[in-house]
This record gives C-alpha cells, sequence and structure tokens, in this order.
C-alpha cells in the first residue's frame, strides 16, 4: 500500500472505491452501526407470521476482511420482509444481521446484477449472542429467541442489537437564583416545590432518547430545629428524579447546607420534541419534626442536563 497520490476530490483525477470507503470510515470516526435512533428497527410484520421487517434507515459497515477496507454506506427506503425459519422440537436463535460483501474482498457476487448490501439471518446464534459470531462484514440488527415449534415470529421474541455510529449528544447548563425567600417546606411528607424557584422550561431534541441530569442547590437554607426530609425534581409531568436524602441534625439555628440531585432519565417518545418543566421539590421524610428547608437570595440552582441518542 501507498499513499493515495490524489486526494478525495482532485477535479480531473479518478478516485478508487477503496478511497470513498476510507472517506466514508473517517466521516464516521471509525464507528459503525445505524444513523440514528428509529434506523433499520426490526420489528414482527404488520399480521405476525414466519418473518420480521426490517424498517427504511441507514447505518455505516466497517469492512472487516482487510485492515484498510474502510466503511460502507448503505441505507434502506422501506420496510423489507425477512422470512425467518420456524423451529422445530427444540428452542431456536437466530441473528438478523445488515451483510456486506464486497467481491473485492470476499465471495463472487457481481456487483452490476447482485445484491452486495442484504439483510441476512444467522441461523442458531448462542440465545445471549449480541454480536455477529464470526468476521463477516456486517451488523447486527436482532437476535430473534424462537421458541420449539414456532413458525409465527412475535415482538417478544426480538433482542434489539442496534447500535448508533454516532450518537448525538447535547449538553446545556442552566441556572437560577431565587428572588426572595421560599415558603417553608418541612411539615409535610408530601412533595412541594420550592415558591421562589421556578425552574426551567428545557426543549427535548426529537432524537434524545435519555436526559442525564444533575442539578446543584447550594445552599439550602435550613431553620427552626432538626430536619429530616427528601429532595428531588420533576421533569414534566411523568419524570423524576432519584430522591436524595437530607439529614440534618443540628438543633435550631439557621445554617446552610448544599445539595446535589443526579439521575439518568428515560425520555418518552411522547416527549421528544417537546418542552418541559424541570423544577427541585422537596419533602420532610415524618411529620411533626419543628425543621424547616428553604431556598433564597443566597441560593444557586445550576441545572447540568445531557440529552443523549440510543436505538429507540
Amino acid at each position: 500500500m501507498a499513499l493515495f497520490p490524489r486526494p478525495i476530490l482532485v477535479d480531473g483525477a479518478t478516485h478508487s472505491a477503496q478511497q470513498f470507503r476510507m472517506l466514508v470510515r473517517d466521516l464516521a470516526n471509525g464507528s459503525e452501526g445505524i444513523t440514528q435512533g428509529d434506523d433499520l428497527k426490526v420489528t414482527q410484520r404488520a399480521t405476525p407470521g414466519g418473518g420480521v421487517l426490517v424498517a427504511d434507515g441507514s447505518a455505516v459497515v466497517r469492512g472487516r476482511v482487510q485492515s484498510f477496507q474502510g466503511s460502507y454506506a448503505a441505507c434502506n427506503i422501506g420496510a423489507v420482509d425477512v422470512p425467518i425459519a420456524a423451529t422445530g422440537g427444540s428452542t431456536r436463535s437466530d441473528m438478523v444481521i445488515l451483510r456486506v460483501e464486497d467481491p473485492e474482498y470476499e465471495g463472487t457476487l457481481n456487483p452490476e446484477t447482485d445484491e452486495i448490501a442484504y439483510f441476512q439471518v444467522i441461523s442458531n446464534v448462542s440465545s445471549s449472542a449480541t454480536a455477529i459470531p464470526d468476521g463477516r462484514t456486517g451488523i447486527p440488527l436482532a437476535r430473534i429467541d424462537i421458541p420449539a415449534s414456532t413458525s409465527t415470529i412475535t415482538d417478544a421474541m426480538i433482542t434489539d442489537l442496534r447500535s448508533c455510529a454516532n450518537p448525538r449528544r447535547r449538553r446545556s447548563v442552566f441556572t437560577q437564583s431565587p428572588s426572595a425567600l421560599s415558603t417553608a417546606i418541612g411539615s409535610s411528607t408530601t412533595y412541594s416545590y420550592f415558591s421562589t424557584a421556578a425552574g426551567w422550561n428545557i426543549a427535548i431534541p426529537d432524537w434524545a432518547t435519555k436526559a442525564i441530569i444533575k442539578i446543584d442547590v447550594s445552599p439550602i437554607r435550613y431553620d427552626l430545629g432538626n430536619f429530616w426530609g427528601q429532595i428531588s425534581a420533576t421533569y414534566g409531568a411523568s419524570l423524576a428524579t432519584q430522591a436524595i436524602v437530607l439529614d440534618d441534625n443540628q438543633g435550631s439555628g439557621a445554617r446552610r447546607i448544599p445539595a446535589i440531585i443526579a439521575d439518568t432519565l428515560t425520555i418518552p417518545s411522547a416527549y421528544r420534541g417537546t418542552t418541559q418543566l424541570l423544577r427541585v421539590r422537596a419533602a420532610a421524610l415524618s411529620t411533626g419534626q419543628a425543621g424547616r428547608i428553604y431556598v433564597d437570595t443566597g441560593t444557586t440552582l445550576a441545572a447540568d442536563v445531557q440529552f443523549e441518542e440510543a436505538p429507540r
């Protein structure tokens, strides 16, 4: 091998297929997998039967025969039906993959007449397999775990094996400083929001599948007595972070103690592409205690929110 003497794209030059494959590899940062979270998803047929459907979408597949084979860009438009053979008297696991068989490196297919990229079923793989069990060029899409004497494939039998080649991420930091002392929290075990900390209306990308959230509330004002309670945050009407315990036994004097809330939340499909309110709340863990907590003009709330994409 030698340096390609004519870089892509030089007017008037001729470039080999390998050069373009190396370009695909470079643009994909050497990664492989589906492009977006809903690409090439494997599901049951509209009427369940002896096969599955592979949804439309695109992917990058890294060549495995030679180290500088490069990567292939593949695209599927419209659902493709992939037959799955029935089982006999025992269970069987099959793997559905996106296969690329380039005759420059393997096989005898003719690119002018044959399908070089196609969906392939590898039969009788391990029931825990998550990767293609040999060195063929391709990416796994799903494993089908089929009971004995079964000819109808349903979604319950399908394990999603897709991964995003370069999952999208978006991270933002939001701050808030209360303008006044909040209403006291601590007389009830029912959650209350801090009245002077309105939270943040945060837009969720339409591709996001999870949100990694860290909120610093620093410092919380404690007063009137010992306090035993919890603090968490809600995001929209249905999501809530893990609650952390606030346990303070410093008596009746006013004091200030910071708190950190952190969790990873799964984004429901109905939330994608919408704006939802992220807000901090707190509650006592027992009734009858004297202690109360507040936020005030000496408190800062900072929310670090990262959205991430994964197959969905």
